[in-house]
């Protein structure tokens, strides 16, 4: 600005004809306000001067041509920028030097789109999909195998095992049996129902039976005490002709010794020692 009547505030010389700058409703001349008032260039470290752009953020001033990326040296005059650690940078130097890079496609995410993180990873939301149907997989619940993730149907579709009694999904745990995936409620005695997860079983024509239940329907009943042979637990019992004996009920009939290993007669179905039965 130029003026003919005023004078300078600070140093009183006359402004007539000569350029000067307002500050608060006074007049300066030109040295005297860059004197006073010019804020030093956070680039160049010089002083901005009236007849100069000030460019500032954050209470930080620079020149126009010294407003520029730490890293590549472009301008940032009327241009998206970002900072870190004060330092001044585009947003695609940001973006390469501090942004996070997608796990699937290894571009970077670039400031202002949307991310997915999962287990410390992350994904632009377009390659954060199902490995099979490729649909966003978003907020939704989701299984991973292999480092690929799948939605719940996808995965069960593809790779979960199905209950050999029910048919449904086993989703954890399970038990196998027969080379069949098994529920552990839905192994159970087919007959009694009791589940045998956590008991002793028999097998028979591929099916499970609690040990009282297979006892009663298969196990062959002692000459003695009538009770079952079942020959868990490594019990041993003795056979004859038709009849079968718990090795500690194979005693003589009339005197009680035990027969086992010793020779014995048969008075029809007892079983006596030599002595008793020659008696």
């Amino acid at each position: 600005m130029t003026s003919s009547h005023t004078d300078c505030h600070f140093c009183l010389q006359s402004l007539r004809g000569r350029k000067y700058a307002l500050r608060e409703e006074n007049a300066y001349c030109v040295p005297c306000y860059d004197s006073l008032y010019a804020n030093p260039c956070e680039e160049c470290k010089q002083p901005i001067q009236c007849n100069s752009k000030d460019l500032a953020y954050k209470g930080r001033h620079w020149h126009e041509g010294c407003f520029r990326c730490a890293k590549c040296s472009r301008s940032l005059v009327e241009k998206p920028f970002a900072a870190k650690d004060e330092v001044l940078l585009c947003t695609e130097c940001y973006s390469d030097e501090y942004s996070s890079k997608c796990f699937h496609c290894q571009k970077t995410i670039m400031p202002g789109s949307r991310k997915m993180e999962f287990k410390g990873s992350s994904w632009h939301e377009s390659c954060f999909v199902c490995q099979y149907c490729r649909q966003p997989l978003g907020t939704k619940p989701l299984i991973t195998k292999d480092n690929e993730n799948y939605c719940v149907p996808c995965f069960e579709k593809q790779f979960a095992h199905h209950c050999y009694a029910c048919k449904k999904v086993i989703t954890s745990g399970g038990v196998t049996y027969h080379d069949h995936p098994w529920h552990k409620e839905c192994f159970v005695c087919a007959v009694c129902k009791t589940q045998l997860s956590r008991q002793r079983f028999i097998s028979k024509d591929e099916y499970p039976y609690c040990v009282d239940c297979f006892s009663k329907l298969y196990a062959k009943k002692c000459a003695a005490c009538k009770e079952p042979i079942t020959a868990l637990g490594g019990a041993k019992y003795i056979s004859f002709e038709e009849l079968q004996w718990h090795r500690e009920c194979f005693n003589c009939a009339k005197c009680s010794v035990s027969l086992v290993g010793q020779e014995f007669l048969t008075q029809q179905d007892d079983i006596l020692c030599h002595k008793c039965g020659s008696a």
